[in-house]
């Protein structure tokens, strides 16, 4: 690819290499457009001679065509792509979604010389219409190898993003107490609803109970029988492990618990675990203030029905400084 300065009469099919400016600042035509009859007569319309234009050569393909290609292929969900000013092809999600990202794969991606990828966070909870990602090229043109290299690398290997749609979650929650389930429920339900009320839910299921390990396996029972998308458990102590009455009564309701201890702060005395494929978060503390913390981090996944596993759970601890 080649730019070079030319007359109106010779830009026609050529790509504009600047943006071009009416007096008073409006944009004329943009950098990366494709000359027409039309746009010429535009030009000379407004006294314009010369343009700096470039063409495409034998194996390269059009910014506009990379990006819609790269999009296309790493992306998956509840999402559509469209194109945007300079070679961009922006990822839009078309329902209230958790975005998932495989971070090792975006890395490869962005090594290579003509196309990257800037993502929303893993985990991240994006509204309707609201842009989860973008892909950028090289200003003009890519090289039809590299193009083919990374459409062959996602198709191997992706997708890279995924936006898991969040339809209709129910959220039970459960407070607990060592002396009044209804002190718990007091003290922290005001901060739950606002908590919850940022991922557009609600606690569809509610109940409170004193905390000894037969009234929370119990509890735990009954709403599990609703089937909710997840179980919050809002203590108003601060178990040391899970040897402790929350830990107990998931291990006497046969749970499995995927791991104690999360790198986040606040929220480091995490304890999650599932019962069959239903989310149990216990997050001492954690429901005392409505600032960020684990459990804002983990709703948007437990939301779309993604099973986290302990792994993720430990990786959380890169930008896990919340406060």
């Amino acid at each position: 690819m080649k730019a070079q300065t030319v007359g109106i009469r010779e830009s026609a099919g050529r790509i504009l290499c600047c943006t071009i400016f009416k007096p008073g600042g409006r944009k004329l035509l943009a950098k990366g457009h494709i000359i027409s009859e039309e746009d010429i007569r535009l030009l000379e319309t407004e006294g314009m001679a010369q343009v700096w234009v470039t063409e495409l050569e034998e194996g390269e393909i059009s910014e506009d065509h990379a990006v819609q290609t790269v999009g296309v292929e790493m992306g998956c969900g509840c999402l559509e792509v469209r194109l945007a000013a300079g070679g961009r092809a922006n990822l839009v999600a078309t329902e209230d979604c958790c975005v998932l990202v495989d971070d090792d794969l975006l890395k490869q991606i962005n090594c290579t010389a003509s196309i990257v990828i800037a993502t929303a966070t893993n985990f991240s909870h994006a509204r309707a219409g609201q842009r989860i990602a973008t892909v950028k090229s090289a200003p003009f043109a890519v090289a039809k190898s590299q193009l083919e290299a990374v459409v062959s690398i996602l198709r191997e290997r992706g997708p890279i993003l995924q936006a898991r749609p969040i339809r209709q979650p129910s959220v039970a929650v459960l407070y607990s107490d060592p002396a009044s389930g209804d002190r718990a429920r007091q003290l922290f339900e005001n901060i739950m609803r606002q908590r919850l009320d940022r991922f557009g839910v609600t606690a569809n299921y509610v109940l409170a109970c004193v905390e000894d390990e037969s009234h929370v396996a119990r509890s735990l029972q009954h709403l599990l029988r609703t089937k909710p998308t997840c179980i919050l458990v809002a203590s108003t102590t601060a178990p040391a492990g899970p040897e402790d009455v929350v830990g107990r009564a998931l291990v006497r309701i046969e749970s499995h618990i995927e791991k104690f201890l999360a790198p986040v702060e606040p929220g480091n005395l995490l304890l999650f675990g599932y019962k069959e494929d239903v989310p149990i978060v216990s997050a001492p503390g954690c429901f005392r203030s409505a600032k960020s913390n684990v459990v804002d981090l983990l709703l948007p996944p437990m939301l779309s029905h993604y099973r986290i596993s302990g792994w993720e759970l430990a990786s959380l601890g890169h930008g896990g400084l919340l406060a």
